[in-house]
């Protein structure tokens, strides 16, 4: 029997909605870079009861990652976790593999979800970076309110969200579901057009 033939093939997140290149004021060096988060592993993690210390202790030694504290990041590179809400976390690693043996390493300890195909996530930079988000972000990003390593599920644009600042360029980490992917970017890059924007990926 012959195989069928199928013409389907993975789609990103931000597939149909971003398109590379310059986008917006088009004079001087542009306010913004988005950059497309593609590919990512993702994952929540939510403690089991009274297995907090229990979870922290098996990530450490199987992994070298750590906790963070509410409202804070603990990221190495690109890997790590960001904190969700009490007890849950969200992890975040370079691809889908590396969360293969997550779920067996917790069982007992904690539950994991896998969303990697359930987030978009965009990474927005640049001087006018700041500015831009908080047109619509329902939180204070002043630096003396929120700066690197500080994260916050919050909405923006009446869309549910998590930012976290990555550094203080400043550069924000944004995840939404999927399914506001096409809503969020439409606020996204309006927000953005009187700053001039560039938009890339990281696959």
């Amino acid at each position: 029997m012959s195989e069928p033939i199928t013409t389907w093939a993975p789609r990103g997140a931000w597939a149909g909605h971003a398109g590379p290149g310059r986008h917006g004021r088009m004079q001087g060096e542009a306010g913004l870079r988005l950059t497309l988060r593609e590919g990512l592993g993702l994952a929540t993690i939510i403690a089991g009861d009274g297995q907090e210390a229990a979870l922290g202790a098996i990530l450490a030694e199987r992994y070298g990652w750590s906790l963070p504290e509410p409202g804070a990041t603990a990221l190495s590179g690109e890997r790590g976790f960001v904190w969700s809400g009490p007890g849950q976390w969200l992890a975040v690693v370079e691809s889908g593999r590396a969360l293969g043996g997550l779920p067996d390493a917790l069982r007992g300890v904690a539950a994991v979800t896998d969303q990697s195909d359930a987030r978009a996530i965009v990474r927005v930079s640049g001087p006018r970076a700041r500015a831009a988000l908080a047109k619509g972000v329902t939180v204070d990003l002043h630096p003396r309110a929120f700066g690197p390593g500080r994260t916050a599920v919050t909405s923006i644009a009446h869309i549910g969200a998590q930012l976290w600042q990555v550094d203080a360029g400043p550069s924000y980490d944004v995840a939404v579901a999927r399914s506001f992917a096409g809503s969020f970017w439409s606020w996204l890059t309006d927000a953005a057009a009187e700053y001039g924007y560039e938009v890339d990926r990281i696959s």
